[in-house]
């Protein structure tokens, strides 16, 4: 059986960040609810040495770009790391989908094999299309979509599996 390397990447980062821009609404929409500091959200982490939201929300959303970027061969939009808000965070997952609904299955199936550099630890190392997309772009992605619902969540936004999965069946 053949993998589609578009079909379990684009299509996919562009669902869970959909989720991810809801959840971020959620949490605006929560911390007016309960009057609540809603520019604390963004500075969240879940433990002293660990990345804050806004560091997560920059993460999954360049790893998403980065994969279709790298595989496709378009060049990879640049984005300021100067979101400090939520809807600025909101803002900068659409200005990544929006990135990501231009790149075509034409142009990142059949890269299975292509060989694709990227640093690691600061080396320079070296994976198959297909390699780095199962192996490195897809686990980095899910961790940090994931690390950001966590702490929202940790700062008592009532979420769960269905605004983390969204709709499943019909994208």
């Amino acid at each position: 059986m053949t993998i589609s390397m578009y079909q379990v990447s684009v299509p996919r980062f562009v669902h869970m960040l959909g989720n991810l821009a809801a959840i971020l609404d959620k949490a605006q929409a929560h911390a007016e609810a309960k009057k609540i500091d809603a520019s604390v959200l963004p500075s969240a982490r879940l433990y002293p040495d660990m990345l804050p939201l806004a560091s997560q929300v920059r993460i999954a959303c360049d790893t998403a770009k980065r994969a279709a970027a790298l595989l496709s061969g378009v060049a990879n939009p640049v984005f300021e790391d100067s979101e400090t808000t939520l809807p600025e965070l909101k803002a900068r997952v659409e200005k990544t989908i929006a990135f990501l609904q231009t790149v075509t299955a034409a142009e990142i199936d059949g890269t299975e094999n292509r060989e694709v550099v990227v640093k690691v630890g600061g080396n320079d190392t070296a994976f198959t299309g297909m390699q780095f997309l199962l192996a490195r772009a897809i686990p980095n992605f899910y961790f940090h979509v994931t690390t950001a619902y966590d702490l929202l969540r940790h700062c008592g936004l009532e979420i769960g599996k269905r605004d983390y999965l969204g709709n499943t069946t019909g994208r």
